[in-house]
């Protein structure tokens, strides 16, 4: 079994599994066993999502998404948190539709990963029906100082990349997922076209570095925790969350322009429109926490026009500047 051990340290297998086998060595094995089977299923479902008709998928998705309202799970209680903290204002029967309404979009983009990793490049594309704001992006990228673009989770972020790489040279920033066997199948779907990945981590900054200083285009995801020394308090919604400094520091070093944007799910299957937007001006700021306002400005402003399809069951408050718990 050569692919099940590829992510494991070879010591752990140098003798045959028996009555005088480590405790270790059997972990490993058993723990490696496993992840190959969570992700043959896994595969296995997305090869099923990936040919079904993009209509038919997404109303499965939205028939899991009804399920996942009716059950009391914390993914639903951490949407219905987030929603109530980001639109403290929103009547109580509203907040309760627009959480049924982002589970169920939720679901689609889980669903939909299986055409964006599996499918050809161009079979994915092809579901893209119009483009705004293209020009933005274009005049951004000729001003040769390198472009930022900023993919929040919002709508289905992969197809948005994609479009994109086919057309820039790229890098964008990954973060592993523990399954080795995830990680080759994602690392080899986002690695077509024009784009390269570097890691999350010094090394990787260095190279997001050298890309824009070629005028190159770099992506990254803009709403995720950072660690606390990456990181910097600044308001999303109205509410302190802590957000990565990283684009703030590569606008100081390099000059590079910001950009942000989304793929807008249409509906009935009719497929997605992608959205880009110019950076909230303050991200420019020479002051550090007001560029990175001017960060959570830029993302607010996109999911502000499709509030549904962003990821609140995403814990974005889960460090709070008192030290003080937001989530059970």
């Amino acid at each position: 079994m050569p692919g099940c051990l590829a992510g494991c340290r070879p010591q752990y297998f140098v003798i045959p599994f028996g009555p005088g086998q480590s405790g270790l060595a059997r972990y490993h094995h058993r723990s490696t066993a496993i992840d190959k089977l969570k992700f043959l299923l896994a595969r296995g479902l997305l090869t099923i999502c990936a040919w079904l008709p993009l209509s038919l998928l997404q109303a499965l998705a939205a028939l899991f998404g009804r399920v996942m309202n009716l059950c009391p799970t914390r993914m639903r209680e951490t949407t219905r948190y987030n929603l109530r903290l980001c639109f403290p204002s929103l009547p109580d029967r509203e907040l309760h539709t627009l959480v049924a309404e982002s589970l169920r979009e939720t679901a689609k983009t889980a669903l939909e990963m299986g055409k964006c990793w599996l499918l050809p490049v161009d079979k994915v594309l092809a579901l893209v029906r119009e483009i705004e704001g293209g020009d933005i992006l274009e005049d951004a990228y000729q001003q040769g100082k390198g472009v930022i673009l900023l993919a929040p989770h919002l709508g289905n972020w992969e197809i948005f990349g994609y479009y994109f790489t086919e057309k820039y040279p790229s890098t964008f920033m990954y973060q592993p997922p523990k399954n080795h066997y995830f990680d080759e199948m994602i690392k080899n779907a986002r690695s077509r076209g024009q784009a390269r990945l570097a890691p999350t981590n010094r090394q990787g900054v260095a190279i997001l570095l050298k890309a824009l200083k070629r005028g190159e285009m770099v992506g990254l995801l803009p709403d995720q925790e950072p660690a606390e020394e990456g990181g910097e308090f600044a308001d999303f919604f109205g509410v302190p969350a802590l957000s990565m400094t990283l684009v703030s520091r590569l606008v100081e070093r390099t000059g590079a322009r910001v950009i942000c944007g989304y793929a807008r799910r249409l509906p009935r299957g009719r497929g997605f429109d992608l959205v880009v937007r110019a950076a909230d001006p303050l991200i420019y700021d020479a002051d550090l926490h007001n560029s990175v306002r001017g960060l959570n400005r830029t993302v607010e402003k996109c999911v502000s026009e499709a509030v549904s399809q962003y990821q609140w069951e995403y814990k974005r408050f889960k460090r709070r500047p008192d030290g003080s718990r937001f989530y059970r």
